[in-house]
Parts: C-alpha cells; structure tokens; sequence
C-alpha cells in the first residue's frame, strides 16, 4: 500500500507529531519495506549507545554494577529490551522488570525477550510497585525508562504509575527512551504521571512534545536517534 497520499505534512521535518511520526515509520515499513522489528533493533542499539556512553563516564566514581531496564508493553519495551542485548554484548551488565507478562508484549517485543530467555538473563516481572523494586533501583548505576513511547493516550494508572513514581524516587540517573514515559509526545502535557528523565534519547525525529510545556522539564539532555530511515525519505515526506 502506497501511504504517500496518507501521510501528515510536518511544520518542521525536524519535529513531528505522534501521529506524524508513526505514519511516517509506517510509510517506511510498507513503502521502502523495512521491517518493523529492524526499526526496533536500530533504536535498542542507539539506546545502548547512549547508555553505554554514560556508564562509562560514571564507572570511575562507582563500583561495577547494573543497568535495570523497566519494560512497559508496547514497541518501546522491544527497544528496551534490544538495549539490554547490546548493552549485554559491551559487557554491562543488566536488570530487566516487566511490567505484566511475556504474553502482554507485541510480536517485535516478544520475540526480543524471547533471545534474552535463551541467553538466561533474569526477567522479573512486576505487578506492582513495591519496597524491594525500590531498593534494586537505588542500587543499580543507571535506569533505562522504556515503559511508555509516543503511543499513550491516556491518562497512566496502575501499575505504570507506581512505577514510575518509583523511578522519580530513585537516586540513580534516567534515561528514556523516545520520550519519558507519561509525557504526551505531541504536547507536552504530563498525562497523569511522568518519568522525570536526566537524558532522552528520542527515536528518529525530534517530537514536539519535547519542545512545549512540560516536555523540556522531564526530558533533560534530548539525543535524537537515527533508526534506519533516510533523511530523504523524511524530508521527501513534507511535498506530499
């Protein structure tokens, strides 16, 4: 299917709209035939990256210890948990917390935790926040937030809301992944609860919810990510 005729014009190709972005990853699926789980391990790697980079300018002044990585349900969990594999590969090690189930993730994302069972790393599952998942994060070097993505519209309930409080609590330094978790990525807006991020590394275009209201407050240092789709493609987008 051709989505030329469906796709949204941009202000500015370097800052979209939720929808504007996931039509454009959806035009780049279908029309130049990219795989949606090749999307997913592109931005788990430039996650990993940016990890890495950080654990690595921190490592001096701590001992060795883990990066946890809290796993929502949806795309952002699969790129989530491809960063626990890179990370994994460079020799950090990880924690990852799921919140819900395996049989909770989609397709992209079950078959990503799937290869981290086959290499044996420890998934816990959470189904609440509680006192124990609080002292694992204050003991961890560093917290992945890959819980929610551009997708969340709704306000966030229970269990993402513990959680997320949870992570605010922790004293170790946060990054999120596309957009802090509960951060509406169109407005800004805070929709109920939000990770407040030290960096955010955001996923192929700059997303104008990180720009306005409360978007820049709890996004910190914002890394825009490349993912695979050339910037042609992008910049080709805005004459449809």
């Amino acid at each position: 299917m051709n989505y030329k005729g469906l796709l949204l014009k941009p202000a500015s190709v370097n800052s979209v709209t939720a929808k504007e972005i996931q039509e454009l990853e959806r035009w780049g699926i279908e029309s130049i035939g990219i795989p949606s789980i090749v999307l997913m391990e592109n931005a788990g790697r430039a996650v990993a990256q940016a990890v890495s980079q950080r654990y690595k300018s921190r490592r001096g002044s701590l001992p060795r210890r883990r990066v946890s990585i809290i796993c929502g349900r949806g795309n952002n969990a699969g790129d989530g948990l491809v960063a626990a594999r890179h990370l994994l590969v460079k020799g950090i090690a990880t924690k990852i917390f799921l919140i819900g189930t395996p049989s909770d993730l989609k397709a992209d994302a079950r078959m990503n935790l799937s290869i981290l069972q086959n290499l044996d790393q420890p998934i816990r599952l959470l189904a609440k926040r509680d006192s124990i998942f609080l002292k694992e994060l204050n003991e961890c070097s560093m917290i992945v937030d890959a819980i929610f993505g551009i997708g969340l519209n709704r306000d966030v309930d229970e269990p993402f809301k513990g959680v997320i409080e949870a992570i605010n609590q922790a004293s170790q330094p946060v990054i999120s992944v596309d957009v802090p978790s509960g951060l509406d990525a169109t407005t800004g807006e805070i929709q109920g609860a939000c990770v407040k991020a030290n960096v955010t590394v955001t996923l192929g275009l700059m997303k104008t919810g990180l720009k306005q209201k409360r978007g820049p407050q709890q996004a910190g240092q914002i890394q825009v990510a490349d993912i695979g789709i050339p910037a042609a493609f992008y910049q080709t987008s805005r004459h449809v």
